[in-house]
């Protein structure tokens, strides 16, 4: 049956290129927002079908890529802070900060433990009791309610010992700055399924509208993807500029109303840096007032004031113009040289969802050799 599905779908992938060849009349520019639409369409070659005059760019669709180097930072510090457990997704372990990353800090004896679950991290402070147990939490709007509902029932169950470094990032506004700065071609967008999953589309429309940009919510499997294109550029080539959901199977309007409500509940909008692009106004989740208790930024406030300002980015690193579609990774000089997964200079070589580690992964020797 594997093998039947496998046929099917490389028939239907073929027939969906076809027809993205026939709508193309015009030189379009689109970008897909998501790291995961990123991998299947550099795994699966899937711009290689389409037609010269389409092309695609990759956004900044990775929450590990974005979360800024101070951020980074401070994950390290706190996990060197005598008395302190510092749980978080493995994706973020080898993220460079300006002072290493929480590999180096395990490595060097701090208790840095790799959780599946925010549940798994309460676990961690529930059997340490006489420890701190500080969170990396990091994401889209898609991991904000497990982290929102972790600290309400950190709450409810009164332990002192629990809190979060919140990384939160939203999509939305992420989108406007790119299609608001004086170098934007964006003409469409590929929107991330996952995303919309939870907080359904109603907000696109206001974009679409605003900018005069075509929006399609895409799932991740090449066929998805494909199909994500004809609809954006069907749309493109007839002038209209609306929002359309490919990704039906999961995605409604509305999204997940209840997700929504615990996350509103426990965060709330905030001015957010990120890495390689700058500050955008109420782009990332901040914890309210209400939940104070839990937050790791006003816990540990003045432990974290006295290392100063952030630190800056490597130079050499261009990611920022990566995540912004300026630039494609292989187009950077450091790309493969001085920027590989073992020595990576900045978050998109090594996260698994990172537009540069899609291209090292699966055109790095091509890249190399030519």
């Amino acid at each position: 049956m594997k093998y039947v599905d496998e046929f099917r779908d490389r028939a239907v992938a073929a027939a969906l290129a076809e027809r993205i060849k026939q709508i193309v009349r015009r030189p379009w520019t689109i970008m897909e927002v998501c790291g995961g639409q990123t991998h299947s369409i550099v795994r699966f070659g899937l711009d290689s079908l389409l037609p010269k005059d389409l092309t695609l760019v990759h956004g900044p669709g990775c929450p590990v890529c974005v979360t800024p180097i101070g951020l980074i930072d401070d994950a390290v510090r706190l996990a060197r802070q005598p008395g302190v457990i510092l749980c978080s997704f493995g994706d973020m372990l080898r993220v460079p900060g300006s002072q290493g990353d929480l590999f180096g800090a395990k490595a060097d004896g701090a208790d840095v433990r790799i959780v599946y679950s925010p549940l798994d991290a309460l676990e961690v402070a529930r059997a340490n009791p006489n420890r701190e147990i500080v969170c990396f939490a990091v994401g889209f709007e898609t991991t904000a309610p497990p982290w929102a509902m972790a600290v309400v029932q950190a709450k409810a169950s009164k332990l002192t010992n629990f809190s979060l470094l919140v990384a939160h990032v939203l999509v939305p506004p992420a989108m406007e700055a790119i299609l608001s700065s004086p170098q934007n071609r964006i003409q469409g967008f590929l929107a991330a399924g996952h995303v919309c999953t939870v907080m359904g589309y109603e907000e696109y429309d206001a974009i679409a509208a605003k900018y005069r940009v075509p929006i399609v919510v895409t799932g991740f499997e090449p066929v998805d993807v494909l199909e994500g294109i004809a609809m954006l550029v069907s749309q493109l080539e007839a002038g209209k500029a609306e929002v359309e959901n490919q990704y039906v199977r999961s995605v409604s309007r509305e999204g997940n109303r209840q997700a929504q409500a615990i996350v509103d509940e426990v965060f709330e909008p905030a001015l957010r840096a990120w890495r390689g692009i700058g500050e955008i106004p109420r782009s990332g989740l901040q914890i309210r007032s209400a939940y104070a208790a839990f937050d790791a930024a006003v816990r540990f406030r003045d432990v974290l004031a006295s290392f100063g300002p952030a630190a800056q980015e490597d130079p050499e690193c261009q990611s920022g113009l990566v995540l912004q579609g300026l630039l494609k990774p292989m187009d950077c000089p450091a790309f493969g040289s001085k920027c590989t997964p073992e020595r990576p200079l900045g978050a998109p070589m090594v996260s698994s969802e990172g537009a540069c580690s899609a291209y090292y992964r699966y055109r790095g020797q091509v890249t190399r050799e030519a």
